[in-house]
């Protein structure tokens, strides 16, 4: 077996941190906002505040680990491999999409912008959106793991000769 280490290690941040930024949102989804919504109204916002100013750099750090990782195993791993691939490419342009959309919201939850507090006074709702496009983002990458790389697009450049029916 034959691997280069920098590919795998940055796969394993990847998935790591990916998982980290998920479990997050998860936790904030089941367990943290049942628990901020038990709290009197007039202390809730304060203690989602202080919950999401220790979450805040995490969030930070996770994003910039993603966006890091992914941008290299794309780039540098992957792309190469799905010259011609139509249909990878697609996928991976709506799980970007998705991610970015993923960081957006998980930034503008734990933030203190007073531009974006409609977000974080609708948490559950955006907290619910952000769950969802992170999990698709999950589910795209998991089937182009194992969809792998179709023969044409590996083997020829993904260009393929037409044939005429009948002709000799």
């Amino acid at each position: 077996m034959d691997v280069e280490l920098l590919p795998l290690l940055s796969r394993w941040l990847h998935v790591l941190g990916a998982i980290a930024l998920l479990g997050g949102a998860i936790f904030v989804k089941v367990a943290f906002t049942p628990l901020a919504n038990e709290q009197p109204e007039e202390t809730r916002d304060t203690f989602h505040a202080a919950v999401a100013r220790h979450w805040a750099k995490w969030v930070g750090i996770l994003t910039g680990v993603l966006l890091l990782t992914g941008f290299y195993n794309y780039l540098g791993v992957t792309a190469a491999q799905h010259k011609g691939d139509g249909p990878y490419h697609a996928l991976m342009g709506v799980k970007m999409l998705a991610a970015l959309a993923v960081f957006f919201l998980s930034a503008a939850l734990v933030g203190r912008s007073e531009k974006l507090a409609g977000i974080r006074r609708r948490r559950s709702l955006f907290s619910t959106l952000a769950l969802a496009l992170g999990i698709t983002t999950v589910l795209i990458a998991g089937y182009l793991k194992m969809r792998g790389v179709p023969p044409l697009a590996s083997g020829s450049g993904g260009v393929v000769e037409e044939v005429e029916v009948g002709a000799e």
